[in-house]
This record gives C-alpha cells, sequence and structure tokens, in this order.
C-alpha cells in the first residue's frame, strides 16, 4: 500500500509530480487545482509546512517504494477538537483500496497524535469513490454540502466520531 508519511519539505517534488501527473485525473472529480497552483508550487508547499508547524494542520502523503506519492490525506482548519479531512489518491492506485487503508490510518493518528475527536468531510454527489471510501472509514452523513464548500459542486457533509471509534 505505501507508507503513509508526515509531510515534510523532502516531499515537494514528488508531490509536484503526483499532481501534475494525475491533474486531469482529479479535475474529472473534484475542481482543478489552476495553473497558478503549479506555477507557485513551491510557494504553497512552503506554507503548507508553516500552517503544519504552527498546529493549524497536519498534511500527510501516502508514498509508495519507489518513493513517489500514491496520495495525499489532509487534515485542515483545526478548530475545537476537529478538523477537516480532504484527500486525492493517483489514478494508478485508485480502486484498490489504498485510499480507505490510508484515511483509516489518519483517523487513528488523528486522534492520537493530534488530539482531534471530530473529523468532517465534504464530497460532491458525483463522486461516488470517495463517498464509499468515507463510509467504509465510518463516517456518517450529517448534511448538504453547499457548492461553496466543493468549488461549485453540490454534495454531503459527512462526520466521525473519532472518541467513539476507539
Amino acid at each position: 500500500m505505501g507508507e503513509l508519511q508526515r509531510l515534510h519539505v523532502d516531499h515537494a517534488s514528488a508531490v509536484l509530480a503526483f499532481e501534475v501527473e494525475n491533474r486531469a485525473y482529479f479535475a474529472a472529480s473534484i475542481t482543478d487545482r489552476g495553473d497558478a497552483f503549479f506555477d507557485q508550487f513551491a510557494e504553497q508547499h512552503s506554507a503548507l509546512l508553516a500552517e503544519q508547524d504552527a498546529g493549524y494542520g497536519a498534511f500527510y502523503v501516502l508514498v509508495s517504494e519507489d518513493g513517489s506519492v500514491l496520495g495525499r490525506f489532509n487534515l485542515y482548519r483545526f478548530e475545537d477538537g476537529t478538523a477537516e479531512l480532504g484527500y486525492r489518491v493517483a489514478q494508478d492506485a485508485a480502486g484498490r483500496g489504498v485510499a480507505t487503508a490510508a484515511v483509516r490510518e489518519l483517523c487513528g493518528l488523528a486522534a492520537e497524535r493530534h488530539g482531534l475527536r471530530t473529523l468532517r468531510a465534504a464530497t460532491s454527489h458525483d463522486n461516488v469513490a470517495s463517498q464509499k471510501v468515507l463510509a467504509k472509514a465510518g463516517f456518517v452523513p450529517v448534511g448538504p454540502a453547499v457548492p461553496a464548500d466543493l468549488g461549485g459542486k453540490a454534495g454531503t457533509w459527512y462526520q466521525l466520531d473519532l472518541v467513539a471509534q476507539l
């Protein structure tokens, strides 16, 4: 499956390669990041690391044995023991249980390492694969996600009570 590693400066080139190689694949189900993301990647990577160092988020990459990135798994908007979960998996790794396994592992880290009690995640109605990942990881639907939450797409918010899960 690969190893879930906390994001660090040395991941930059592998993360950028992952994003470039999978851009069209991601854009089919979620809003495209836009050219500015790729043009300013180094600055954005540094900003994520600073946010992580400040304790506002925790960012992880799933790294394969050859050092390539298979997925990104992020906890962000930490507030009062709650955070939002976001993730994306490479097209080559999709459909093999990689996302589900990494989300489950991250849920454990969220509670144990980051002291979180609740995770929330939103997915569009069209992103059936993501809905399945969340359900398999124990998330339950809690209400509608408005298009502003999902880059212009309607969807559903899901939630996981980490205290009850553990």
